[in-house]
């Protein structure tokens, strides 16, 4: 069974934003090779599902999340932060054994 959760703050912000674009249905989370450290995690607005979406509902927010990305995700937590440094949308991921300054690319 797959661990991918969503916070509320993270769920409102998606919803949040997906009301402001109301052709697009979710947001797409992927893991993909390269980035600094290996792998880096990409985010966007997409209009359909695919058939190996793993789909996670929250708050009124769609996250779809491919096949392939699902593993390297597992038991990961997907945030927004809003701080004096900005806002980002950051994801909290313990299989990741190493990552850049910037939280978009990490190493397993």
């Amino acid at each position: 069974m797959t661990n991918i959760t969503v916070s509320d703050a993270a769920a409102k912000r998606i919803a949040t934003i997906l009301g402001s674009n109301p052709d697009k249905k979710a947001l797409r989370v992927m893991v993909e090779g390269g980035g600094c450290s290996g792998f880096s995690y990409k985010y966007e607005l997409v209009d359909a599902q695919e058939d190996d979406d793993f789909i996670i509902e929250k708050l009124g927010a769609t996250i779809f999340i491919d096949e392939i990305s699902v593993p390297y995700l597992d038991g990961s937590v997907i945030d927004f932060v809003d701080d004096l440094i900005g806002q980002s949308f950051q994801i909290v991921n313990p299989n990741a054994t190493s990552s850049c300054g910037c939280g978009v690319s990490f190493g397993i």
